[in-house]
């Protein structure tokens, strides 16, 4: 499994891309896993943190954040977890993860009404969305369940 997850991040993310990761980097696995792990992942990676990343999961070089604010154009973005996470003064758009494929109704992969979207692996193919594919989807200006049927 571990290995399918990096092998499709290799095949969408270039070295010279960002990526905003939004949790639950290394759940069940030790330091020298993640780090091994790490290092074979492309692009520069802003980690935001998850609720299964406690202090114990953290690696050396590997900055969390609560959240992250994604500007592009006139769009703005707030990337966290959880998007009951984002801060007491956003109103924009939420891109986050934590609810998997457990809450298709509720979190899809769009949200229009509530302007979230929701990445979770598990509603993206298991690899990570480019930010023009995102955008594209959100101007559809509908529910999106997931981006592959």
């Amino acid at each position: 499994m571990n290995q399918t997850l990096i092998d499709k991040w290799n095949d969408e993310v270039r070295a010279d891309d960002v990526v905003v990761f939004l949790g639950d980097l290394g759940r069940f696995a030790d330091e020298k896993s993640l780090r091994r792990w790490l290092d074979e992942l492309h692009g520069r990676v802003i980690f935001i943190k998850g609720n299964h990343d406690t202090p114990s999961r953290y690696v050396d070089g590997v900055n969390t954040h609560q959240y992250y604010i994604l500007k592009r154009g006139d769009r703005e973005f707030c990337c966290t977890h959880r998007p009951e996470n984002a801060p007491r003064f956003w109103d924009g758009g939420t891109i986050h993860g934590h609810y998997h494929n457990g809450h298709p109704v509720e979190y899809p992969l769009v949200n229009q009404a509530e302007q979230r979207v929701n990445v979770s692996v598990e509603l993206t193919g298991y690899q990570p969305v480019p930010e023009n594919k995102l955008i594209a989807l959100i101007e559809l200006g509908e529910r999106v369940s997931r981006l592959h049927a």
